[in-house]
């Protein structure tokens, strides 16, 4: 069963009683797929996030090709942003193609408020981490780890 078809409620999932997860397989990353995940939450260790989204795009020759973008925090349950992927599918993955994408959030989602987040964070925030993702893996110029990752050490100069 695709991950977008389990959950189909708040806390409410696709299976019967004594039914239960016997195993999730993750396909291993292909080397024209770019992949991102990000976690947003008032703590860096907590487990509620206010937003997480995740990013598979393949692409060829700086085109995407098949994006997949989803979001959990966002709605009652962890929903694909179908609009948004529309609007990339077969575009130069460039800073246009991104800015559009990050409009068409608005129509995949209606974030909710809650003591995590307000809606208006939940959709600055989402639009902003698409944007992240552009910066991180756009075929000119991208970011590189140690800019956006604390983990990562930056080069430094040897004297």
């Amino acid at each position: 069963m695709p991950l977008e078809s389990f959950y189909v409620g708040y806390q409410v999932k696709d299976w019967r009683d004594g039914e239960f997860v016997q195993a999730v397989r993750v396909p291993l990353p292909r080397p024209n797929v770019a992949f991102r995940t990000y976690k947003l939450a008032k703590r860096f260790d907590q487990d509620i996030s206010a937003v997480c989204a995740a990013f598979a795009f393949t692409l060829e020759d700086g085109v995407v090709r098949d994006a997949h973008i989803a979001f959990g925090g966002m709605a009652a349950t962890p929903q694909r942003a179908a609009q948004a992927e529309s609007v990339l599918n077969g575009r130069a993955w460039d800073e246009a193609a991104m800015r559009e994408a990050m409009e068409a959030l608005a129509k995949d989602y209606a974030p909710l408020s809650d003591m995590r987040a307000s809606s208006a964070y939940r959709m600055k925030t989402a639009q902003n981490l698409l944007r992240r993702f552009w910066l991180e893996t756009r075929k000119d110029n991208p970011l590189p780890p140690c800019a956006v990752n604390p983990f990562v050490n930056k080069p430094t100069a040897l004297a």
